[in-house]
């Protein structure tokens, strides 16, 4: 590195709810890796010192934590922690949340999110909170995508799920599938389309990306047979489409996703919640990235839930929040570079 040149900014890494798998696989997967693996040294974790110590003991692992400030070096084998300004009051207790933890995984969401806005983060990655205790704490939102729209001032906002086989992007995303053929329109879908293209091109480095479009309905309506949104809707957006990359559709979602996983797409722009994610998890289940579109900021997430039923038990798989930490590097060193290149 040049004597001039200043050091990647770290990575913030949200613990999650303290009672989930979170500080788990914080820990399991930190332990015996901070020197090895260059992503994972640049991590800072937003979360509770005590809890992930307390992570460590109960599950037998030796792992240096100390307490981290924004302008303090990253010290070699050391997990720096940043403890927003309210500890939980005492040990938890895994699998069983409450008020205390609930707040508390929302505190860790804004002070990431403020970071990564006041340029002390290079990015946030998200362990798993839950959304019913989102709303035990009073909070408006659904999950923390719309959390973070909301925090960073986004109006235009996409979820992304990406594996190396499969990438999918969601038109509507957490709404009842009763609902959805009404929340459709030409201009969402070429909305979702262009934040899609972007994204392929400027964080994953994909050149004139290949997209194609599922349709709504089986076997894409059938010419009216079984629904009118792929003519009506769906069609147009696609035809009328005027921008970069190579975009196909509408087809039928009982094969487009074969074909994507087989290479002829970078990604599925899909038209709900469960069309996307059914294939995507049967393929990432372990190591899949929920990637949020359109922030001001790179964030990306572990792409599974609390799991409270297992937490402290240390089985709970760490792939999901490797691959969202390196996933979330790499788009973080492309958009610096694509800054430095303009």
């Amino acid at each position: 590195m040049d004597n001039n040149q200043q050091p990647p900014l770290p990575l913030a890494v949200t613990m999650g709810c303290p009672a989930s798998i979170g500080p788990e696989i914080i820990v399991r997967l930190f332990a015996g890796q901070l020197e090895k693996d260059e992503g994972l040294s640049r991590c800072v974790i937003i979360g509770d010192l005590a809890v992930l110590r307390q992570a460590a003991a109960d599950l037998g692992i030796a792992l240096r934590a100390e307490s981290w400030r924004p302008g303090q070096s990253l010290q070699k084998n050391t997990l720096p922690v940043l403890c927003p300004d309210h500890p939980l009051p005492g040990k938890v207790t895994w699998g069983q949340p409450g008020l205390d933890t609930a707040r508390a995984m929302i505190s860790y969401i804004e002070t990431a999110a403020r970071g990564c806005m006041d340029k002390q983060f290079s990015g946030m990655v998200t362990c798993p909170i839950s959304k019913e205790g989102l709303k035990r704490a009073g909070s408006p939102f659904p999950g923390h995508t719309e959390m973070l729209a909301h925090l960073t001032g986004t109006e235009r906002f996409r979820m992304m799920l990406a594996g190396d086989r499969l990438r999918v992007v969601l038109v509507t995303i957490h709404e009842p599938l009763a609902r959805v053929a009404a929340l459709l329109s030409s201009e969402r879908i070429q909305d979702c389309i262009a934040m899609t293209s972007q994204a392929l091109e400027r964080d994953f480095g994909i050149s004139n990306p290949r997209i194609a479009v599922a349709g709504l309905n089986p076997h894409c309506g059938e010419n009216g047979m079984f629904g009118n949104e792929e003519q009506e809707i769906i069609a147009p957006a696609v035809t009328s489409w005027r921008g970069p990359g190579q975009v196909s559709g509408p087809w039928p979602p009982d094969t487009v996703f074969y074909q994507a996983m087989r290479g002829k797409y970078d990604a599925v722009v899909c038209m709900y919640h469960d069309q996307g994610l059914i294939p995507f998890k049967l393929l990432h289940f372990q190591d899949g990235v929920n990637v949020t579109l359109g922030l001001p900021i790179v964030r990306t997430s572990v792409d599974h839930g609390t799991a409270y039923d297992i937490a402290g038990q240390g089985i709970a798989d760490t792939d999901s929040l490797k691959s969202a930490i390196l996933l979330a590097d790499m788009i973080s060193h492309n958009r610096q570079q694509r800054i430095k290149g303009q």
